[in-house]
């Protein structure tokens, strides 16, 4: 048995590749036109702002236990239930309000 080949060749598709936020840094230091990387549908984010806040060592652990248990940094349970926290305080002001 012989195998009939069609002919043409399977077709692909090109693959755009969108170079890294370093190289349009670089690209927009020399002066060159980045425009066409900016699409205008995103959110503009705040810069990041470090802080130094100081917790007790049952805090602490309390927020490593808390870590371990969702298998993500102490940073991101920080961050998360403080939005958490924040999210409740802004419920209770508008509760508050129209209350």
């Amino acid at each position: 048995m012989t195998r009939v080949h069609s002919g043409y060749m399977k077709r692909t598709r090109s693959v755009k590749r969108v170079p890294s936020a370093e190289s349009i840094a670089r690209l927009a230091d020399q002066g060159k036109d980045v425009s066409r990387y900016f699409t205008n549908r995103g959110t503009m984010m705040q810069p990041i702002q470090r802080v130094n806040v100081d917790f007790t060592g049952d805090m602490l652990q309390e927020l490593d236990r808390a870590a371990s248990e969702l298998n993500v940094s102490r940073q991101a349970v920080i961050k998360v239930f403080l939005r958490q926290a924040l999210n409740q305080h802004h419920l209770a002001q508008q509760a508050r309000r129209t209350g």
